[in-house]
């Protein structure tokens, strides 16, 4: 029998200076309970931390740890299973409330489980909890200290039944991001002093005072500056009002990025929230968000937005579990993707980060393109984490969707109720920021050919064009006159687009010809500002962000957007859906296509054409409560995917930097500062084009799920990831 039990071995290292278990299990404890306590659960969070690794009390995990650096990463072949025992005792100790902590012991490496499904087999929580006993057994026969395996139930209650999937997941960040932490600080602890050290909020505030003071003191005395100057007074002003879900609904042009943040800060400092989360739709922009947000604040902001996630069930590492992000810092900028599927993620590395949502101001950028078939249950979630976790919504878009709560005979839409406005007029907003004319077809049937779209564009000096598909981007730049003329899309990693559109914003600047064909990534955030644009024909709300890149100052009398039909199909799904919808409004001759009651009657039509659609996966159903906590964690994980993996992949591409960030990716693996670096050299490929060049050996995977391109040639200067036409461009391809 040993004497001394250990958590972790470290290299090079004499045995007793490794992490002892006991050590481990009081201090991660301590760290889950003050996680938790910040939604009133510390005592579930102390015991969950104190029972997750009782399994390392075993004769053969101390043996396998002996022998192997990585014996605590039980998802490795042949390593022993170290979770499953303090997943049992919970259940044997409490019965039914103990099946809370079988959810977060079972899963604190593995994931969260599906109770029983199906498909989770053999992984599912019920096997594991009916088929281990002498698991626990053997942990037992080591004579674990009293005063860590009799422990009383915790008197505090759970969260309202309609959230308990929610409040279990908040458990289980907090028990993950803990585990996470103790270890670190531990094993690394000059890495573990990093974390620490970021300016409050209140020590923030000042700075960015200070800026927009700055900021308004060099605006120019126009009529645009003095709108936005007014909305910054109505944001600050509202920032008052006690925490709820609020809409903010500003013109494009109107400022809302700093808007919305000038009430995030103030109303955090107010009521004592501890961050503030700024969730974009699109990777294209979260760059020069973040970069704005970085002048401001400086080095108290993280941005998250990777496509690569190197930490996963079966290829975690102790270097890969460090590497994963826990947002705890005053300011987050994040995608929606990174955001929406972490709060529905299974995986401890999507779920460390939750429990730093709790009491934080959370900024929901360009509300309107939540997608349709997931609306429900993230709407369902954010009505939650305002409920039970004091989190303060801001739903900001120049579109605001149709949220409001409506039924028929066959469908209900619970939507959100009592949201607040922080404008006082919107209406009166959009007259005064309107600064274009819509140009629509005579026939609204009929499509232009590129041949005659690119003829007419080269007619304007200075213009862009947005189109629906990104080979429809290529097809008609490739028509352009090269000369003044730029290409954006997706299929150019994130430091390309950001080196392209400083160009272009430099010629606007200085009054050079400047055309511009690119897919709607340029619609949202993208501070661009044209005499003329042309859109194809999609979306109101699509056709609105596009109006917002033109005549953007007010300084033309009025711009002009031209919508013209394509000759290429809409892609499929809600994209043709909103298409058809904005066909039949435009060809009932409205007098403004872009009124505020239009867009509401256009995403009302969405949704309703949507029906129970909007939870498409029946995410809800799988999460629903169940008086015997019988959930499908891993089942509603795999389901919410903004972006189906299952059809495109990530590659890292050779460009300027991404060459040299490669051959250390190689030589170093997925250091977390190298993967926040590699961010922006990333395109997502269709996974058909990624598996056949995979196959040809033009793209390489130099780490388990991360693929680097392999023949510079591939990316083009202009193009960006270009290989064979005909493969890489299938109908229904991503729009941008």
């Amino acid at each position: 029998m040993f004497r001394r039990f250990y958590a972790h071995s470290i290299e090079g290292k004499p045995v007793s200076e490794w992490h002892g278990l006991e050590g481990h299990l009081k201090g991660t404890a301590e760290l889950t309970a003050s996680f938790a306590a910040e939604f009133g659960c510390s005592d579930w969070g102390r015991l969950a931390g104190l029972w997750h690794d009782l399994g390392k009390y075993s004769e053969d995990f101390q043996k396998m740890l002996l022998a192997s650096l990585d014996a605590h990463i039980e998802t490795k072949p042949g390593r022993v299973d170290h979770s499953t025992a303090g997943a049992i005792h919970s259940v044997k100790k409490f019965n039914m409330p103990g099946r809370v902590f079988s959810y977060l012991i079972a899963g604190h490496h593995a994931g969260l489980a599906d109770w029983q499904t199906a498909e989770a087999g053999n992984r599912s929580l019920i096997h594991r909890l009916q088929n281990n006993d002498d698991l626990l057994k053997k942990a037992l026969e080591s004579n674990i200290p009293r005063e860590i395996t009799v422990q009383s139930l915790p008197k505090q209650k759970f969260i309202t039944s309609t959230g308990h999937a929610l409040w279990i997941r908040m458990l289980y960040s907090c028990l993950v991001d803990a585990d996470f932490l103790d270890t670190e600080a531990f094993l690394e602890p000059e890495k573990a002093k990093t974390r620490k050290g970021y300016s409050s909020l209140n020590e923030l505030l000042p700075l960015f005072e200070l800026y927009m003071a700055e900021k308004q003191l060099k605006a120019d005395n126009t009529f645009v500056n003095k709108q936005r100057s007014e909305i910054l007074k109505q944001c600050i002003a509202k920032s008052e009002h006690k925490p709820a879900i609020f809409t903010l609904t500003v013109p494009t042009g109107g400022g809302k990025t700093l808007s919305s943040m000038a009430f995030a800060l103030n109303h955090a400092v107010k009521f004592g929230k501890k961050r503030i989360i700024y969730v974009i739709p699109y990777t294209s922009i979260i760059e020069q968000t973040a970069d704005q947000f970085r002048q401001i604040f400086g080095d108290a902001v993280i941005e998250h937005h990777s496509n690569i996630d190197v930490s996963d069930e079966e290829n975690e590492t102790a270097k890969s579990r460090l590497a994963c992000e826990n947002w705890d810092a005053p300011v987050i900028v994040t995608t929606s993707v990174q955001f929406f599927e972490s709060l529905f993620a299974n995986r401890s590395s999507r779920c460390r980060k939750l429990h730093n949502i709790v009491n934080s101001v959370v900024v929901l950028d360009e509300v309107q393109l939540l997608p349709p078939e997931f609306l429900n249950p993230i709407l369902h979630t954010i009505k939650e984490l305002n409920r039970n976790y004091r989190v303060t919504f801001v739903l900001s878009t120049a579109t605001q969707p149709a949220f409001t709560p409506h039924r028929s005979v066959d469908y209900r839409f619970e939507g959100l109720a009592d949201t607040i406005e922080i404008m006082e007029n919107p209406s009166a907003l959009h007259k005064a920021f309107k600064r274009v004319e819509v140009h629509t077809p005579d026939d609204i049937m009929s499509p232009k050919t590129w041949e005659e779209l690119a003829s007419e564009l080269s007619q304007h000096p200075s213009v862009l064009c947005i189109v629906n598909r990104r080979d429809d981007c290529r097809t008609l730049y490739e028509l352009m006159p090269k000369e003044d003329t730029f290409h954006l899309s997706a299929l150019m990693c994130g430091e390309h687009r950001s080196r392209v559109i400083k160009q272009i914003k430099q010629r606007l600047k200085d009054k050079l010809p400047t055309r511009i064909i690119s897919t709607q990534l340029v619609e949202a955030g993208v501070d661009l500002d044209f005499p003329v644009v042309y859109r194809a024909l999609s979306g109101i709300d699509s056709i609105a962000q596009a109006a917002g890149r033109c005549n953007r100052e007010g300084l033309l009398g009025k711009g002009q957007v031209v919508v013209f039909v394509p000759l290429s199909k809409i892609p499929v799904g809600y994209l043709r859906q909103a298409a058809e919808i904005s066909r039949r409004l435009i060809s009932d001759k409205t007098n403004d296509l872009l009124a505020p009651d239009i867009f509401e009657r256009f995403f009302k039509e969405i949704y309703w054409l949507q029906g129970n659609n909007l939870d498409n996966h029946d995410i809800l159903r799988d999460l629903a409560p169940d008086r015997e906590l019988r959930f499908s964690f891993l089942s509603a994980a795999q389901k919410f995917k903004l972006i189906d993996d299952k059809q495109y992949a990530p590659v890292i591409v050779c460009y300027e930097e991404g060459e040299k960030l490669i051959e250390q990716l190689k030589r170093i693996g997925p250091e977390r500062w190298l993967m926040r670096k590699i961010q922006r050299y990333i395109v997502n490929l269709p996974k058909y084009v990624h598996t056949k060049l995979r196959n040809e050996g033009a793209i390489m995977e130099v780490h388990p799920g991360i693929f680097v391109q392999q023949y510079g040639a591939m990316y083009h200067d202009d193009l960006g990831f270009c290989a064979d036409k005909s493969m890489i461009y299938e109908p229904d391809d991503l729009m941008c």
